[in-house]
């Protein structure tokens, strides 16, 4: 049981690349800060999924270090954000889609693999995107609560960044991994990636940056930027480029800064393309960015895969 637990913490560390199971408890931590529910939903989601992997026969490795509960831990929070977190079908959505994004994982693993490339969290994005769009249709499900989906839709407004504005983007950026927006959340969670690895929370950082600095540039609206809704891709995209699936070097750094500056981009032009039929950004412009920047590297010799 505490083999268990430990690897379910290091699931929802590792929505982040982080192997640690107290980067895990204060991810934790950070998920109760923002709403209890949303807490029950990670652990629960992580848990699942890392349960089905050992009823599946999934490697042992890659469940010890947590790489079997992350997409699920998503999963279900998304399931909890967007669907309602206080609904008895939610529950059970989480659950059941917690178990499909084991099998999603390792179907992309196999065909991903061919070219060493990583599966990242398309799982979570193939598996959310489905439900979230098809959940209209169904009359048990969906209950048209907004919980925190409006935050997925900013409207227009003046594109003026106030000094305020840039510091709650710095952390709300982070939060908004998780579909959480307020600032103190992403606090916690930076100090979770921050006792894990300095570099990591380096990159985090410069992501975050980068992110605000693009969407400013482009002229995107303030109460996007603010929210974290134009830089939690920028953020994910600058780890994995830099230290986590690059050797960290000068070269990575600005090579990993170069795809946030592209994830941000892509945020904006994923998020139209999802809302006329009722679909949701997710991580699917990391995803998107950082399979193609990592498929680049053999073709570069500044660079090197860790």
């Amino acid at each position: 049981m505490v083999t268990f637990v430990t690897e379910t913490l290091r699931g929802i560390a590792q929505v982040d690349f982080m192997p640690s199971w107290l980067t895990g408890v204060l991810f934790v931590a950070a998920l109760f800060a923002s709403g209890w529910e949303y807490g029950l939903y990670g652990l629960l989601g992580a848990a699942v999924s890392t349960g089905t992997a050992y009823a599946l026969g999934g490697d042992r490795d890659r469940i010890e270090a947590g790489l079997e509960g992350f997409n699920g831990c998503l999963v279900a929070l998304s399931f909890a954000v967007f669907l309602g977190a206080d609904h008895l079908s939610s529950v059970l959505l989480a659950i059941g889609g917690s178990v499909t994004v084991v099998v999603v994982t390792a179907a992309l693993a196999k065909i991903l693999g061919t070219w060493n490339i990583p599966t990242f969290t398309a799982p979570f994005c193939i598996t959310a995107s489905a439900m979230t769009i098809a959940a209209p249709s169904f009359e048990r499900i969906w209950h048209q609560g907004p919980g925190l989906s409006e935050l997925d839709k900013a409207g227009a407004d003046t594109t003026h960044l106030a000094w305020s504005d840039v510091w709650r983007a710095f952390f709300a950026n982070v939060s908004q991994v998780f579909f959480m927006p307020q600032w103190y959340v992403g606090l916690i969670f930076l100090s979770g990636i921050f006792v894990a690895s300095r570099m990591a929370a380096a990159m985090a950082c410069a992501g975050s940056l980068t992110g605000i600095f693009t969407a400013w540039a482009l002229g995107s609206p303030t109460e996007g930027v603010r929210q974290g809704l134009m830089g939690y891709n920028a953020v994910l995209v600058a780890m994995a480029l830099c230290g986590v699936f690059i050797v960290a070097s000068g070269w990575s750094m600005a090579y990993a800064v170069t795809g946030a500056a592209s994830a941000t981009g892509l945020t904006a032009a994923m998020t139209n393309f999802f809302n006329p039929f009722g679909g949701h950004t997710f991580t699917w412009p990391f995803v998107l960015t950082a399979i193609a920047f990592v498929a680049a590297v053999p073709t570069l010799s500044r660079l090197r895969r860790t």
